[in-house]
């Protein structure tokens, strides 16, 4: 009885400090989806703290609607059409404290930049999105959105390069662990919850969450990983671990003084994505 309360009493520790770190933050929806009386075509009405940054033309680029997971939950899913000329889509899992609407002008931005579609979506409980953000939901959030690409669009799996930012590296793990792809790109990624929170942790523990660290192990796609030396949130470390770990790891990008927040504001960030999109996916 006495180990049994210690080990909630460490459950309840890690909890807390993992939530005060990376806890799910959904923000107040930016935008709405409304349909029309035909139930087939959703309209993306974006707020003022969407923060649009480009015209009405662009926007027209950005189809949006509504899938199902298994379980249960409808989430909203948005196809940016950045390029006619795209070889590959990435399925763009976002990272925490967002939601479509503040991440579409980047999603425009990013792919026109390197020549490539973005397919994202909202986890459950974000945006326009129903139900809670849990573990559970993430990966069933991810699965949906995965066969609504390949269905809908009819993108083959070979076309797909799954991108994951910070929470977002959780369900992109879990997915190219268990189906392949183009590629694999983990932007700030985490190990493991409980890693996060305690650093010196060196196993997995049954109650640990996100256990990227086990399931990386198991991809068969290229994977590049890209980490802020100085990130505040997940230590960089979290992204030496997992390259160390990886089948087919591709030269990852550690940007020297990068935050956790802000990887994507040097010069290096899009130069490496362009190579690796443009260049290096053609010889592998």
């Amino acid at each position: 009885f006495s180990e049994l309360c210690c080990l909630l009493s460490a459950v309840h520790l890690v909890q807390g400090k993992f939530a005060s770190k990376l806890a799910f933050l959904p923000p107040d929806p930016t935008y709405t989806l409304m349909c029309d009386e035909s139930g087939s075509r959703w309209t993306l009405h974006l707020s003022e703290r969407a923060d649009w940054q480009y015209s009405s033309r662009e926007k027209d680029a950005i189809e949006c609607f509504m899938t199902r997971t298994s379980k249960g939950n409808r989430i909203a899913c948005m196809f940016v059409r950045c390029s006619p000329s795209a070889k590959y889509t990435l399925l763009f899992s976002h990272g925490n404290a967002v939601d479509l609407g503040q991440m579409s002008s980047f999603y425009i931005g990013l792919g026109s930049r390197i020549n490539c579609n973005i397919f994202s979506y909202d986890y459950s409980g974000y945006g326009a999105s129903s139900g809670k953000p849990t573990e559970k939901n993430l990966y069933a959030d991810i699965e949906a959105a995965w066969l609504a690409l390949r269905t809908r669009y009819g993108i083959r799996p070979e076309n797909v390069i799954l991108y994951g930012q910070s929470i977002g590296t959780v369900p992109s793990v879990d997915l190219a662990a268990r189906y392949e792809s183009a590629a694999v790109v983990l932007h700030s990624p985490l190990t493991s919850g409980m890693r996060v929170a305690f650093p010196d942790t060196k196993k997995t523990y049954c109650f640990d969450a996100f256990p990227n660290i086990d399931k990386i192990s198991k991809i068969t796609s290229p994977v590049l990983i890209i980490h802020g030396t100085e990130d505040e949130v997940i230590d960089f470390s979290h992204g030496l671990a997992l390259f160390e770990r990886c089948q087919r790891p591709v030269e990852p990008l550690w940007v020297e003084g990068a935050g956790h927040n802000d990887v994507e504001l040097y010069g290096q960030y899009l130069e490496r994505l362009k190579q690796f999109v443009s260049q290096e996916l053609v010889n592998l």
